[in-house]
């Protein structure tokens, strides 16, 4: 064997090992962080970064352009789906109310499109979600439509 051949066998398994232990942490991640959205991040950053390290690994070690084309096809799928599933499930996490809006420091659904058909249902949530307040879901509703009311008593229109 070659220093060469050597070298490119030790690179190979240094990212082998390097992304086999993003993927543990990723795993672990999904198993001890406390909501969604952490999971979330945890499913798909150092999953991805992970996956592909191995994916390099096993090009440098296979050395063959079947294989290296086959292992660059599902590294970019895996870049392809992972965030864009995981996207999905935090929306729906989110808007099935599994997340703790408290610890958000940006809230774009919540502030974004704000329901101009909807007086109760502000947010980005499902029609048969209730409302995160009640109260004061019900009593904006019944201000907005006495103003409503009288708006249409003084525009002659009843």
């Amino acid at each position: 064997m070659s220093v060469l051949e050597v070298a490119r066998d030790v690179l190979a398994v240094a990212l082998l090992l390097a992304g086999t232990f993003l993927c543990l942490t990723a795993g672990l991640g999904l198993l001890r962080f406390p909501d969604v959205l952490a999971r979330m991040h945890a499913g798909t950053k150092p999953q991805v970064l992970g996956v592909l390290l191995v994916m390099v690994g096993a090009a440098i070690r296979l050395q063959g352009w079947s294989a290296t084309w086959m292992l660059l096809l599902v590294a970019v799928f895996q870049m392809l789906t992972a965030p864009v599933s995981a996207h999905m499930v935090s929306r729906v996490a989110y808007r099935r109310r599994h997340v703790r809006r408290d610890r958000l420091l940006v809230d774009e659904l919540r502030t974004g499109g704000g329901g101009a058909g909807d007086r109760v249902y502000k947010g980005d949530e499902p029609a048969d979600a209730p409302p995160e307040e009640p109260a004061t879901a019900l009593a904006e509703s019944r201000e907005e439509d006495g103003r409503a009311e009288n708006g249409r008593a003084e525009d002659g229109v009843r």
